[in-house]
């Protein structure tokens, strides 16, 4: 059995309206007006000056079962949605490792399903530590990026991205505080959509039609493996592309939006692997998450790779107050408790 025991959040606190990057990112006035009016984006989050280090540590040091755990992580695992992260020869996952006591851990990148390899990272993980048999054993899954290249900052007409990052520890389910357990995950590759949808107009336009029908076909599939109906699932956990493409996948499997968790859409934009992760503080926080509720989780990678995940939420694990930022209470992802 794979479980999430504890998911964490951090959001940079520098706030930029799309207008302000309209320039950055080779926008025209009406492609500002349609990423706001159309698809529901505000503003994003981003780290001017910060590092991926930065990034990644302030998510994991919101982790409050890490502390005095050190000793039972195995496996520390950066899920990224782009092949390459820093020049040569810097490793910020090393460093991680040194700066938070996790050396002994085997620690390693996994970047193959692009922004749907959060889910990816903590179905291996899972599986790792299943094999190992060691009931107490502990993966570090991190997600977070930075937007340093042209394709790390814009998929054309659909996403703007941000540096949000996101930390979970994942478990077997079998030791000290059982976590939300992983019922079903399912995965699709479609590999005739690989290639760079900023100048391919076709591919990207083909892209687009098909989007909704595979995102669909594989969140049906994740339910249909757990044993369930979409009547069983309490909440679906989004990646934050945009708000019209979850009303579309909404509509074509006959799932209510407002089940959907789409506040950090339009004021954190799409933080790569981490979004799932983000959405998931958000709901817990927002107390949207009843013990015993099944969640179906979905997200989409350039590539193209469509996965979705069903958990069970158990909140007995150390899952409270995980979110660190400066926000208000009109923001998706909520400052409740902070150290």
């Amino acid at each position: 059995m794979t479980a999430l025991l504890e998911v964490a959040a951090h959001l940079p606190s520098t706030r930029f309206p799309i207008e302000d990057l309209a320039e950055r990112l080779g926008l025209h006035d009406r492609q500002v007006r349609l990423f706001r009016r159309f698809h529901g984006l505000a503003e994003v989050r981003l780290a001017p000056g910060g590092s991926l280090l930065d990034l990644l540590l302030a998510a994991a040091a919101r982790l409050d079962g890490l502390a005095g755990n050190e000793h039972r992580v195995r496996y520390v695992v950066h899920a990224r949605g782009m092949p390459v992260a820093v020049p040569y020869p810097h490793n910020p996952l090393r460093e991680l490792c040194r700066a938070l006591g996790l050396e002994h851990a085997l620690s390693f990148t996994l970047t193959h399903q692009a922004c749907a390899t959060g889910l990816l990272a903590v179905d291996a993980v899972g599986r790792m530590l299943a094999a190992d048999g060691d009931p107490d054993a502990l993966a570090l899954v991190l997600a977070g990026e930075k937007t340093y290249t042209p394709d790390a900052q814009l998929v054309p007409e659909t996403a703007i991205f941000g540096e949000g990052a996101a930390a979970a520890l994942v478990s077997t389910g079998d030791g000290p505080g059982r976590g939300d357990r992983l019922l079903a995950y399912a995965t699709s590759a479609h590999g005739e959509f690989d290639g760079r949808l900023r100048l391919d107009r076709d591919l990207a336009v083909r892209f687009q039609n098909e989007y909704p029908r595979l995102l669909a076909e594989v969140l049906l599939a994740a339910v249909d493996k757990a044993g369930l109906t979409l009547d069983d699932i309490a909440l679906l956990l989004p990646h934050n592309v945009n708000a019209v493409s979850w009303r579309r996948v909404c509509k074509r499997i006959g799932f209510p939006v407002r089940r959907v968790v789409l506040d950090n859409v339009a004021v954190v934009g799409h933080s790569f692997a981490a979004d799932p992760f983000l959405n998931h503080r958000t709901a817990v926080d927002g107390g949207r998450l009843a013990p015993g509720d099944r969640y179906l989780v979905g997200a989409a990678g350039l590539g193209a790779t469509f996965s979705a995940m069903v958990l069970q939420h158990d909140p007995t694990g150390p899952t409270h107050n995980s979110t660190d930022q400066d926000n208000t209470d009109q923001d998706g992802v909520r400052a409740r408790g902070n150290r």
